[in-house]
């Protein structure tokens, strides 16, 4: 059994709260951090080809679905690499998964939900619809902020984001989101997840857009649900509250802050890692036993969080995540593994690489933020 490591400030029982956040820095080229940048980028690549070309994967109007677990933490994690790589922009691949975002925005109200209710039942229409409104806008106000401008396609992308927000109901204030009982993405509790990319969009949108005068009320709506429902949420969706949290302000107290760190050091691994069983209560259908070990989806996941967002009381900690991203690259596959919430998956089978795509990227994010 992991023994669970803690900052020394929580330990001791300081406040996090008296601590400016004032991101965490690491020596370049620290050899306990040493890793194949280009094997991870060739990883991701040749995943994100195959997700594209995946008739499963294949949307109406030759576009294809853009993913919680392949295509979205692709987009997030792959321009990191450039520099290293002496990139001078978007790689081709990368650029095909932007052009088909920027399709699928500009026939918004041609192209057919992801999953239509027709074909998939009540409610998926809708829930298509709130999903994939937030995950263009994602996508589109990353690649923005590099530029420094909002494109009026990454406008439009927030228009239709707006325009489907609910407005009443438990959900006031969030977006239908899919729920085919996929943890942790697509399950009852990711419509929680879901509003928190939603404010790492507004938040990542260069050019000042989340003080525009005619957001404010949407963020308004926005920052009560996610105060809300702060309580009911898992550790992992605590996590993506906290990454919004550095990019848009008003998501989250002081306290919260302080509680959201403290847990998550406390479930940190003697081998410096996380496992991604022990950010929630997840059961699998077929009643297999979760893997407890650590993983490369919640280490990536954490240890990118924590550089953005924690104190630099928790810079040991976060070097023993990153250690441990180090240690686990695969040598052979440039990729990191993780393991499904859901059921024992065979690991050659298509939906059984989906965890190690997401693993892979937020590895590589961690790693080249530090």
């Amino acid at each position: 059994m992991k023994k669970p490591t803690r900052a020394l400030g929580w330990a001791m029982g300081v406040s996090l709260m008296a601590i400016p956040l004032l991101g965490i820095t690491f020596a370049q080229g620290d050899p306990a951090v040493s890793w194949d940048k280009r094997a991870a980028a060739a990883s991701l690549d040749n995943r994100i080809t195959w997700w594209m070309s995946w008739p499963s994967a294949a949307r109406d109007h030759e576009t294809f679905c853009v993913s919680c677990h392949t295509a979205l933490p692709y987009a997030l994690a792959r321009p990191s690499l450039r520099g290293a790589l002496n990139e001078h922009g978007p790689s081709p691949v990368e650029q095909r998964l932007v052009d088909n975002v920027v399709k699928r925005v500009r026939m918004w109200h041609d192209v057919e939900p992801f999953y239509p209710d027709q074909r998939n039942g009540l409610p998926k229409t809708s829930e298509s619809r709130g999903t994939e409104s937030i995950l263009n806008a994602v996508v589109l106000a990353g690649r923005d902020a590099e530029a420094g401008v909002l494109s009026d396609d990454a406008r439009k992308a927030f228009a239709n984001l707006w325009a489907l927000q609910m407005r009443n109901g438990d959900l006031a204030g969030a977006w239908a989101w899919l729920n085919f009982r996929y943890e942790p993405w697509e399950a009852p509790g990711s419509p929680y997840y879901g509003a928190t990319l939603a404010a790492l969009a507004v938040g990542e949108a260069p050019g000042g857009y989340a003080s525009g005068g005619d957001v404010q009320d949407n963020l308004r709506l926005l920052k009560t649900y996610l105060a809300k429902h702060f309580e009911e949420q898992h550790l992992l969706n605590r996590m993506m509250l906290l990454w919004a949290s550095t990019k848009l302000t008003g998501v989250v107290t002081p306290e919260q802050r302080d509680a959201i760190v403290g847990a998550v050091l406390a479930r940190q691994g003697d081998d410096g890692g996380w496992a991604t069983a022990s950010l929630g209560r997840w059961q699998r259908v077929d009643g297999t036993p979760l893997e407890t070990g650590s993983d490369g989806y919640a280490t990536g996941l954490v240890t990118f969080v924590l550089e953005q967002a924690a104190p630099t009381s928790t810079r040991q900690q976060v070097q023993r995540g990153l250690q441990w991203l180090a240690q686990h690259q695969d040598k052979q596959t440039g990729r990191w593994l993780a393991f499904s919430l859901n059921k024992k998956r065979d690991p050659t089978s298509d939906p059984g690489q989906f965890m190690n795509d997401a693993a892979t990227a937020y590895a590589t994010l961690a790693l080249t933020s530090h």
